[in-house]
């Protein structure tokens, strides 16, 4: 009975396991949308496109042989540049932020199929990931036969995700990172305190993009696969795990804090995707699952604001 149970359990702990991998991974790319979207009150669309062209890249220099860590910062540097562009059609032109964004997202696919030699690319066997590196080097398919590859990636993004969040804190503590926090909460008295606000929105959504780049490379190097495709819908996940991370978990203990939810955020996102789809659900149906989820989240602080005017309200009845 009870080695029956084991059998029925094995396949959810280790879909679990993959999702809280993923969660990590894809949770530096919520990390990029946060800055976008929370801190500069830009609703950048780049980041579709950026986290492919991440992705893209890294499989291009991989497939040739350079370090998996090196790629990596390659792509890195080219998500700044996506959002470099972004900025600039949006300060300089006066474009609207969304529109901005949308355009260069569109021509990041074109440039993502030259980047490729076309839709997709597999690493096959080729030269190491850093995932590979590290489950060498840990002997982690001695230790975890089974799921060696999700304890991989799990470890992998653990290091990624401290080294991010350890860096955002202390920059957006500097004079500089102030003022882009500054141009977020409100532009116009920025200026008047002599911030230069368009400098300040291109740098951030050159470190969003940056780091939605760097998710997408590592993704890549996870699911050893390169696809064109591979960013449709980040935004929405990027969006549904930071709503998720703040109503769970809210701003208890300064920026750290709220930065570290949107990683928790997106471990579960992808925790229930995985065990929705280990109930059977048909993959084809994830994008309408994530709409619900995003919506539900965002729909939750509305409700319980509104609870708790119902229960004040009622309250004050009673004592009349």
């Amino acid at each position: 009975m009870f080695e029956t149970f084991l059998d029925f359990l094995m396949p959810f702990s280790g879909a679990m396991l993959g999702a809280v991998s993923q969660g990590v991974l894809w949770g530096i790319m919520a990390l990029g949308v946060y800055i976008t979207f929370k801190i500069l009150d830009f609703a950048d669309m780049t980041v579709d496109g950026s986290f492919a062209l991440g992705g893209c890249i890294c499989a291009l220099f991989v497939m040739r042989g350079m370090n998996p860590l090196l790629a990596v910062l390659a792509a890195t540097a080219a998500g700044s540049i996506a959002g470099l562009i972004t900025g600039f059609l949006a300060t300089k032109f006066k474009i609207p932020g969304i529109l901005a964004g949308i355009l260069v997202q569109l021509a990041l696919y074109s440039i993502n199929l030259h980047i490729l030699g076309g839709p997709n690319q597999s690493l096959g066997r080729a030269p190491c990931t850093i995932m590979d590196w590290i489950s060498r080097t840990f002997k982690l398919a001695e230790a975890f036969p089974f799921s060696a590859s999700s304890v991989s990636s799990f470890i992998t993004g653990i290091i990624f995700t401290a080294a991010v969040i350890a860096i955002l804190y202390w920059f957006f503590g500097t004079e500089i990172g102030s003022a882009i926090r500054s141009t977020g909460d409100n532009a116009a008295m920025s200026r008047a305190q002599g911030i230069n606000t368009d400098s300040m929105q291109i740098l951030a959504l050159m470190i969003a993009n940056a780091l939605v780049a760097m998710s997408g490379s590592l993704v890549m190097q996870q699911q050893r696969f390169g696809d064109v495709s591979m960013g449709i819908g980040a935004i929405v996940i990027g969006l549904a795990s930071i709503i998720i991370g703040e109503v769970i978990f809210g701003k208890r203990f300064g920026f750290w804090w709220s930065l570290l939810a949107v990683i928790f955020g997106s471990v579960i996102y992808r925790l229930i995707i995985a065990l929705v789809l280990q109930l059977g659900m048909k993959s084809q149906d994830l994008k309408l699952l994530s709409a619900v989820v995003l919506a539900v989240a965002l729909a939750v602080p509305v409700i319980k604001q509104k609870a708790v005017r119902y229960r004040k309200n009622f309250a004050e009845e009673n004592n009349a």
